[in-house]
């Protein structure tokens, strides 16, 4: 059985002779642009397999919706011995206007009234070229997990398109689709027979086929090419369709003889689109003629500047380090102490797992850009009630900071002077004692490893020591002896094993039965007091 497919009601190439464009069709009947693909088979391969190409079923019709209107897919014919699958796509043009705003091209009545009076529901045209990758997207790709060797076979295949618009004539149409396998069937529709002085309109009548396509080149080539023979796109250009038709021209056009026709033409002329494109099909055909990588023809940049990955900053490396962390002791209420313009505040409340977040630093104007960059004042209700900032110093004890599951002190130490440390250690450790305490700090032994900093500076002119991993190790086991904690440390960066990480992490956990002597206790806060 074969099905003819009628031309669209009211269809007249020349149609109004005011503007050169189709006559509207009857009211009630539908805008309809389509195109055929058929195939033949054998009894070992069913020309039904069809159907699995295209992930499609022969036996349903189904409609999908775009932006622009609704694509059906149906089977006129799904037999062994043939089988066809059309594309029909009903176009809302009034949708289309209002997508673009309703505005004419430079708001001439005349280009006004040509956004409904024109070709686009009838004529094949970069719409269709959009609902063809839409509805066959994973043929077009060559993918099918139910036949994937049939998906990798050349096929015998016919495309027939009723009306198409060729800005170049049959004349084009041939150059462009036969140095790609095609037999190209060609014919000019008149303006209007009825008047065939008139000479022929810019439509066509197409009949394309081979036995030596895949099902996924074939469906590439009518996606460039229909809007290139069209010389039109009914949607903007953006830079990301260069790489679109890289991508569809991949294998044939490189090579195509009208390259640069294909190219500008599906750039809508574009010229920084166009040379783009143009620069990067040029690289692939000198990679193949010489067999090798895009990437060892382009030398125009040195290799190692495009090989190498941009480094992780440490600051990134030092915040998953300590999220990690609380992660591990299944902290919900966590204090960042010294917390400056709130980097680690930001990212803890990306996480829902952290119910209450307190910021504490001393610097007034830290905590406004903090406050800043959280956008607190823009903040919804709920997210805004699980963080709060507040000034305070941890030189003295603060009532504000008891009963909360962990305390970060992230690059903190260091910028207090020594004498100061035993005051900031018992206002956290002896006074606030959340369950966990996170403590980082630089390995000053890294510091050979920075290129651009001087021998014996600090990293920062701020920073009044920087410990070695023994002094750091030193320091945080006398503190979890006095108060009570279990300590163990953690590498944050690359650990080189010379000189170790760039910085280093202590891990304070509180036991579970905590006998502090009550001398040391003692000791420790008169230390506090006096500092």
């Amino acid at each position: 059985m074969t099905v003819v497919l009628p031309e669209p009601s009211g269809y007249r190439p020349g149609g109004s002779r005011a503007y050169g464009v189709p006559s509207r069709p009857p009211a009630g009947e539908a805008l309809r642009m389509f195109l055929t693909l058929t195939t033949t088979g054998t009894p070992e391969h069913p020309a039904t397999d069809l159907g699995f190409l295209l992930h499609k079923h022969p036996e349903k019709a189904q409609a999908f919706s775009t932006s622009f209107g609704t694509a059906h897919v149906l089977y006129p014919e799904a037999e062994d011995q043939r089988c066809t699958a059309a594309l029909l796509l009903e176009v809302d043009a009034v949708a289309l206007v209002r997508r673009g705003k309703g505005k004419g091209r430079g708001g001439a009545p005349d280009a006004a009234l040509a956004q409904y009076v024109n070709d686009r529901p009838y004529a094949a045209s970069s719409l269709l070229a959009v609902a063809l990758s839409s509805v066959f997207s994973s043929a077009m790709r060559g993918v099918c997990k139910s036949r994937p060797e049939r998906a990798a076979e050349s096929l015998p295949l016919r495309v027939e398109i009723p009306a198409l618009p060729a800005r170049g004539g049959p004349d084009l149409v041939r150059r462009l689709f036969e140095p790609l396998g095609w037999t190209v069937d060609v014919e000019a529709v008149p303006l209007d027979t009825a008047f065939p002085e008139w000479g022929d309109s810019r439509y066509v009548r197409l009949v394309l086929e081979s036995e030596t396509l895949t099902l996924s080149n074939a469906l590439r080539h009518l996606y460039v090419l229909l809007p290139v023979l069209d010389d039109a796109k009914h949607y903007w250009v953006a830079p990301d369709e260069v790489d679109k038709l890289l991508r569809a021209g991949a294998g044939w056009l490189p090579g195509h003889p009208e390259h640069k026709l294909i190219t500008s033409r599906y750039l809508s002329r574009r010229w920084s689109l166009t040379r783009e494109a143009m620069d990067r099909l040029e690289l692939i055909r000198l990679a193949e003629t010489d067999d090798s990588e895009v990437e060892e023809i382009d030398n125009a940049v040195e290799a190692e500047a495009e090989q190498e990955p941009k480094p992780t900053p440490l600051a990134v490396h030092r915040r998953e380090a300590i999220l990690t962390a609380l992660r591990d002791h299944a902290a919900a209420r966590v204090l960042d102490l010294g917390c400056g313009e709130g980097h680690l505040v930001r990212e803890l409340l990306r996480e829902p797992r952290f119910t209450e977040i307190v910021g504490v630093d001393v610097s007034v104007r830290a905590l406004t850009i903090a406050s800043r960059r959280l956008k607190l004042d823009r903040m919804g209700e709920r997210q805004a009630a699980r963080v709060r900032l507040f000034q305070g110093s941890l030189a003295y004890t603060d009532k504000r900071l008891k009963g909360y599951d962990a305390a970060v002190l992230s690059e903190v130490i260091e910028h207090l002077d020594l004498p100061r440390l035993p005051a900031l250690e018992y206002a956290v450790f002896g006074s606030a004692r959340p369950r966990t305490v996170v403590v980082t700090t630089p390995n000053v032994e890294y510091n050979v490893r920075w290129e651009t900093l001087p021998a014996g500076h600090v990293r920062h002119r701020d920073h009044r020591f920087e410990w070695t991993r023994g002094e750091f190790r030193a320091w945080a086991g006398a503190v979890a002896e006095r108060h009570g904690y279990d300590v163990e440390f953690r590498p944050v960066g690359p650990d080189d094993p010379e000189v170790g990480p760039p910085t280093q992490l202590a891990l304070f956990t509180l036991r579970t039965i905590t006998e502090t002597p009550a001398t040391t206790a003692t000791a420790t806060e008169k230390e506090a007091k006096a500092a």
